[in-house]
C-alpha cells in the first residue's frame, strides 16, 4: 500500500513535466519554424509479489517522461521581408552562434547588420558561400555570407551592340534612297554614356543596304570617321554576308573628352546561328536592341531568392549573385538539442550533418520572401492539457486514498 505514495508522486512528476512540454508549445505557437514536442510516457519496473511467478505484479509507476522534438513541415505563409527563408522539405540552416559554435536552425526571419553579415533575427551568423564577382564555388568549405552593403559597382565598357531588325524588300534606290537609322547608349569605361548610330541605305543591287556605322564628334576630342560597308540578304529575306562568323563592323573610339578609355564597339549582327537583320516586305522597324555596358551604381538592395541565392540589385537595374544559403541534411534530427534562439546543436546521438546547396542530396529548398510557421496545433495542445490535467487531478486523489488508508491502519492499534 505505502508503495502507492512513491507511485502516485512520480506521476505527478511527470504530468507536471508533460504541462510543461504542453506550455513551451503553446508559447512558442508564434515562433517560425519552431517545431513542436510531444511528451512519451514510460513504466517503471514492474515488483511481482507472491513466489515470483509474475501471478501478481505491481508497477512503482511512471518514470520521467522523454520528450520528442516533431521536425515535420510546418505551413509556408508568404511575407514582406525581402531577406525572409522558409524551408520546404528537410534540412536546416547552418549557423554560427556567438560563441562560434556551429548550430543549426530553421527560423527565416534573417536581416543584415551593419557590416554586411547576414543573421537570424537573434543574431546567429548565417553560414554559405559569398562572392562578390557573381559566381559562386559550392566547393568551398561554408563560412559567413557577407553582402557588399552601401558598395558602388564600377562602370563597364560596351564592347558589343545588337540590333533585332527588319529592312523593307520594297525599299527603293530613289532618288532619294530609302533609308532606316537607329541609335544605342553606350558607355565607356568611366560610366559616360555616348550615342552610338547606324544608318543603313537601300542600294541599287538586290537585297543589298550600305551601312555608316558612327559617334557624335562632340563626344570626342578628334572626329571619328563612320565605319561603312555593305549588308547582303538572299532571295528568302534571310542575311547572307556578313556570315555568321563575322567578321563584323567594329568601331574603334579614341580621344573621347570624358577622359575614359578607347572603345571598341562591334556590332554582332547574329545571336548564334540566327541573324538579327532580316529583309522582308514589311516597313523598316526595329524589335530589340542590348548593349553590354553599364554606367557605375551603388547598391540598391538585397534579397532572397528562391534556392537560397543572394541578389543584389544595383541603381542601373543590374541584379548580382552574391551569396548562397547553405544547408544540413540530418538524418535523425529528433535527436538534437534545443539551444534556444530557435537554434539546436549536434547530439552524442546524432548523425553527421551533410552541408550542401538547397534543393540537392535529400535536402529541401528554400523558399525566399517566406516563413515556415510554427507546427503547433492550438487544438491538440489544449486537449493534451485537459487530459494530463484529469491525470494529474486522479493521482493526486491516489495519495489522498492511500493517507486515508495508512491512517485507518494506525488506528487499528488504538
Amino acid at each position: 500500500m505505502f508503495t502507492s505514495f512513491s507511485t502516485a508522486l512520480s506521476a505527478l512528476s511527470a504530468h507536471s513535466t508533460a504541462v510543461d512540454v504542453v506550455g513551451n508549445n503553446l508559447a512558442n505557437l508564434n515562433t517560425p519554424g519552431f517545431k513542436a514536442s510531444v511528451v512519451s510516457f514510460y513504466d517503471l519496473v514492474t515488483q511481482s509479489l507472491g513466489a515470483g511467478l509474475g501471478e501478481t505484479q505491481v508497477g512503482f509507476g511512471v518514470a520521467r517522461p522523454i520528450t520528442l522534438r516533431q521536425f515535420s513541415q510546418g505551413a509556408i505563409q508568404s511575407s514582406a521581408g525581402p531577406l525572409d527563408a522558409a524551408i520546404e522539405g528537410d534540412g536546416f540552416l547552418v549557423l554560427r552562434s556567438k560563441a562560434n559554435a556551429t548550430i543549426y536552425g530553421r527560423g527565416g526571419n534573417l536581416q543584415v547588420d551593419r557590416n554586411g553579415s547576414l543573421l537570424t533575427a537573434t543574431g546567429e551568423r548565417v553560414q554559405g558561400w559569398a562572392s562578390q564577382t557573381g559566381v559562386i564555388n559550392t566547393n568551398f568549405p561554408v563560412g559567413d555570407i557577407t553582402v557588399p552593403v552601401g558598395s558602388l559597382r564600377p562602370a563597364t565598357s560596351t564592347s558589343q551592340i545588337t540590333f533585332d531588325m527588319n529592312l523593307n524588300a520594297r525599299a527603293t534606290v530613289g532618288p532619294p534612297a530609302d533609308t532606316f537609322s537607329s541609335s544605342m547608349e553606350t558607355y565607356d569605361s568611366l560610366g559616360v554614356s555616348h550615342i552610338v548610330t547606324i544608318q543603313l541605305t537601300k542600294t541599287a543591287n538586290p537585297g543589298e543596304w550600305s551601312y555608316a556605322y558612327s559617334v557624335p564628334d562632340a563626344d570626342v576630342s578628334t572626329p571619328v570617321a563612320p565605319v561603312t560597308g555593305t549588308v547582303t540578304f538572299g532571295p528568302n529575306g534571310v542575311l547572307t554576308n556578313p556570315p555568321a562568323t563575322g567578321p563584323f563592323p567594329t568601331l574603334s573610339i579614341t580621344g573621347l573628352n570624358s577622359g575614359a578609355a578607347p572603345m571598341d564597339v562591334t556590332w554582332n549582327m547574329f545571336n548564334g546561328n540566327t541573324p538579327r537583320l532580316t529583309q522582308f516586305a514589311q516597313p523598316s522597324a526595329m524589335s530589340a536592341l542590348g548593349q553590354n555596358g553599364s554606367p557605375a551604381a551603388v547598391l540598391v538592395r538585397v534579397g532572397l531568392g528562391n534556392g537560397g541565392v543572394m541578389l543584389a540589385q544595383y541603381s542601373n537595374g543590374e541584379h548580382v549573385v552574391v551569396g548562397q544559403l547553405a544547408m544540413a541534411s540530418i538524418r535523425n534530427p529528433e535527436s538534437l538539442i534545443s539551444v534556444g534562439n530557435n537554434s539546436y546543436q549536434l547530439s552524442a546521438r546524432s548523425a553527421t550533418p551533410a552541408v550542401g546547396t538547397p534543393g540537392t542530396g535529400g535536402r529541401g529548398t528554400i523558399i525566399g520572401g517566406a516563413v515556415e510557421n510554427s507546427t503547433v496545433d492550438i487544438a491538440k495542445e489544449f486537449t493534451n492539457l485537459i487530459v494530463l490535467q484529469r491525470g494529474y487531478q486522479a493521482n493526486t486523489r491516489v495519495i489522498t486514498t492511500v493517507d486515508e488508508m495508512s491512517q485507518e491502519t494506525i488506528n487499528l492499534k488504538r
